[in-house]
């Protein structure tokens, strides 16, 4: 028995030390077992690979209008595995992918149907429409068409999982009519699952990259909604920074788009969020003791023009002016155009410098203009111009703005005389001689 054993182990030694000896031995091993490729056919043979796939073709084609769709199924199938590199293989692998859309598969097995003829036959002239057919399963994704599951528990696909069906288009056709929706479409996945982030990230690309689209204009009032929603929500001032220069690019860019409204709206509400922030912050320096800090803030409010905290602003800077002067003098040095304080405070009368109220002529310096309303001897200007005069030492006539004439003054430049008619010409109103006619030839 170990007389027989001993050659055994020592072949089995033998054999395991050569495969070790190999320089890749997994590889080498096992692609004994892949399948190989098939080479592209010479053109005689394509030709009768062509023949022959037609056939087959035309027979599944009559097997699926027959209603008998699973043979069709598998002759489609059949002329893919045989010959492939055939025109009647693309054929029967796009109205293979029709079959699996069509027999209420997965959503996704419908899109990966496509795919394959994507990947197989991207010179096919079916091409644009399978791009298409993947833009529609992924929009009845999107939707909320529940899927099947293996515990039969229907299912709505997760939000990543649309989004993939969407990039997958794109990296289809980057350049395609589709391109630009299905961007968009990603922004608003990313948008209705509260990706806020994500979603400004989709909407921007949308923007770089198809700047000349509708969906680039729309994308650009999203970035700007979502910024401002998030602006109302913390007190982050990049989100309002964001959001204003998204509105701002929007209507500069479209300005009469239709969400031109909006943006106005929307740009009203970030003013009204920061002059609300800068009001509090004011407030709170203000209870810490600095007024000019706390007046920096409250100009800072009066700026955006939200009508609130305008007025609540410019009551505080009164109070301010009043305790202490100086400090809101301050904060308004190097500001020019942001000097919104008011010039007189509420409790004047209790300041040293006081000296009591504005004098009656300076008070009516102040007041606006009054319509008269009474006769009070004002002429008016008449609406006719009298008639001027015409002969040397008369006066004006009643009314009359111009003096006398004293004398008339010669002209300037002298007046040549009438020039003397010329014996050769002919007078004025006499007849010209009539030449005779010239001789017959």
């Amino acid at each position: 028995m170990s007389a027989l054993s001993c050659p055994r182990i020592s072949v089995f030694v033998t054999v395991t030390a050569s495969l070790l000896t190999l320089t890749s031995p997994a590889p080498a091993f096992l692609g004994l077992f892949e399948k190989k490729e098939k080479a592209v056919p010479a053109s005689e043979e394509r030709q009768r690979q062509e023949t022959e796939a037609t056939g087959l073709l035309m027979e599944a084609r009559a097997a699926q209008n027959d209603g008998k769709t699973g043979r069709a199924q598998s002759g489609y199938q059949e002329v893919i595995r045989k010959y492939p590199f055939t025109v009647a293989a693309s054929e029967a692998s796009y109205a293979n992918a029709l079959i699996v859309k069509e027999s209420g598969s997965s959503l996704k097995d419908s899109f990966d149907a496509f795919q394959a003829f994507i990947d197989g036959y991207r010179s096919s002239p079916r091409f644009e429409d399978a791009i298409q057919q993947q833009y529609e399963i992924a929009e009845v994704a999107k939707g909320g068409k529940k899927e099947r599951s293996l515990i039969l528990i229907p299912f709505k696909m997760g939000g990543e999982d649309i989004v993939a069906f969407y990039q997958k288009i794109i990296s289809n056709a980057p350049f395609g009519k589709l391109a630009p929706i299905a961007q968009f479409s990603i922004g608003e996945i990313y948008q209705d699952i509260g990706e806020k982030a994500k979603a400004v990230q989709a909407f921007q690309t949308v923007v770089d990259n198809y700047p000349n689209t509708k969906q680039a204009g729309e994308a650009q009032f999203r970035i700007g909604s979502i910024s401002s929603v998030a602006a109302s929500r913390s007190e982050d001032k990049s989100n309002i920074i964001a959001a204003r220069d998204a509105l701002n690019t929007y209507m500069t860019t479209n300005p009469k788009g239709e969400r031109a409204s909006e943006a106005e709206l929307g740009l009203r509400q970030i003013n009204a969020v920061e002059a609300s922030q800068s009001l509090n912050v004011g407030k709170f320096y203000m209870r810490l003791g600095k007024p000019k800090a706390a007046a920096i803030y409250f100009n800072e409010a009066l700026k955006y023009g939200s009508p609130e905290a305008s007025a609540e602003a410019r009551t505080l800077l009164a109070e301010l002016a009043a305790t202490d002067p100086d400090a809101v003098a301050d904060a308004q040095k190097g500001q020019p155009d942001q000097d919104y304080t008011v010039s007189s405070a509420k409790n004047l009368k209790n300041r040293d410098d006081y000296i009591g109220p504005l004098a009656p002529e300076l008070a009516k310096l102040g007041q606006k203009p009054q319509m008269r309303a009474g006769n009070d001897n004002f002429l008016p200007i008449p609406l006719s111009e009298p008639a001027l005069p015409t002969k040397p030492g008369a006066g004006p006539g009643p009314g009359g703005l111009l003096p006398a004439v004293p004398e008339e003054k010669p002209a300037l430049i002298p007046v040549p005389a009438a020039p003397s008619i010329s014996p050769t010409v002919p007078a004025p109103g006499s007849t010209l001689p009539v030449p005779p006619k010239p001789p017959a030839p």
